[in-house]
């Protein structure tokens, strides 16, 4: 099998089905995903031991292929001849290699593009803070995240940062001055490239993805001494997140970070992406703002108190998932069977529809 021709006319796949994902497994079909569903490519052969290496060789460079041989996993970026870019992870499953990639597009959409809410805009025109968008994997969060730094660069003049593992959106400098760096290419580790970052002039840092104690209490510091910064967490709502950014930390020093992300964090927003009716998929999300109330709740380790203060809060612009989900609902947008499955408590979610 010739692996660039081939892992080519896959990737043509991907684009012309409107797919956000390619899958490659030995003893399977290339498989993509499309709305949220995985679809093999029957007319392609199985794949066999060889292929899934051979397609890995073409994406990646000899050294980063050491790499993967060596600790049997790894992050990257593949770039195509028409500059479509890819985020990939290669792995070992029963002895051989499989490879997942997503699609980047190339346009950085607007909040109003993404069907967000406009309150999210807010957060990329604070001077400091923490803002962190959370939610399982492929829920969209780097997509959101990119949208906000773009507002960012097509508003303002300032030093914008990004650590990311790999590189995934490639912003082009319009107002602002953007420097993007790769872990493992243009700087060791997230810690070294966090600490680094504070003698580099910045004003808006972009941390891919909070990864360990020493990573979240650097880019809080970075937000408690005036620079404002985003990240990204797999957990499932705004509280479940402040819970886990403190469980990270030894027990003696949890009061600290209590008080840390008390003072600097400036919200969380969660969001779940939901099959539509009419096909594709369509936002649904939660939002937290750090108020006076939401920060005692944090110093006072009364985290599970959150739910009913965003639940309560519409009035200020805190977003409720279950009112996300119904109104959803409401508009036609997703079915009623949709939004119980997405919903984390579905008791309150059976009063609003």
């Amino acid at each position: 099998m010739e692996y660039a021709p081939t892992l080519k006319k896959y990737l043509t796949v991907l684009v012309h089905e409107g797919a956000s994902d390619l899958h490659l497994s030995v003893g399977s079909h290339p498989t993509i995903r499309v709305s949220g569903s995985l679809l093999p490519m029957l007319k392609e052969p199985v794949l066999a031991g060889p292929d899934t290496g051979g397609f890995l060789s073409v994406m990646i460079n000899k050294d980063q292929y050491a790499r993967f041989l060596d600790s049997q996993e790894c992050d990257f970026a593949y770039e195509t001849e028409d500059g479509t870019r890819y985020r990939g992870n290669a792995f070992f499953q029963r002895g051989t290699i499989s490879v997942a990639l997503r699609l980047i597009p190339k346009k950085i959409r607007t909040i109003a593009e993404l069907n967000l809410p406009d309150i999210l805009l807010s957060f990329a025109r604070k001077a400091q803070g923490f803002f962190l968008v959370v939610g399982p994997v492929g829920q969209g969060k780097t997509t959101t995240l990119a949208a906000l730094v773009e507002t960012i660069n097509a508003e303002r003049m300032e030093h914008i940062v990004t650590i990311e593992d790999p590189i995934e959106y490639v912003f082009e400098p319009k107002q602002s001055l953007i420097d993007q760096r790769e872990v493992h290419i243009d700087t060791k580790d997230f810690p070294v490239a966090l600490q680094s970052a504070f003698r580099e002039d910045i004003d808006v840092l972009l941390v891919g993805e909070m990864r360990g104690p020493e990573t979240i209490s650097a880019a809080v510091t970075a937000a408690e001494t005036g620079h404002l910064v985003f990240s990204t967490l797999h957990t499932n709502n705004a509280a479940q997140t402040i819970d886990r950014i403190i469980d990270t930390f030894a027990a003696a020093q949890q009061d600290q970070v209590r008080l840390q992300l008390a003072s600097s964090m400036t919200g969380i927003f969660s969001q779940r992406l939901v099959p539509r009716i009419s096909g594709g998929l369509i936002p649904a999300y939660e939002l937290l703002i750090n108020n006076n109330a939401v920060g005692n709740l944090i110093r006072e380790k009364r985290t599970h108190e959150i739910d009913t203060v965003i639940e309560t809060s519409s009035g200020e612009g805190m977003i409720d998932m279950n009112r996300s989900l119904a109104e959803l609902v409401s508009r036609g947008e997703i079915s009623v069977e949709t939004a119980y499955q997405y919903s984390l408590n579905p008791n309150v979610l059976n009063k609003l529809l």
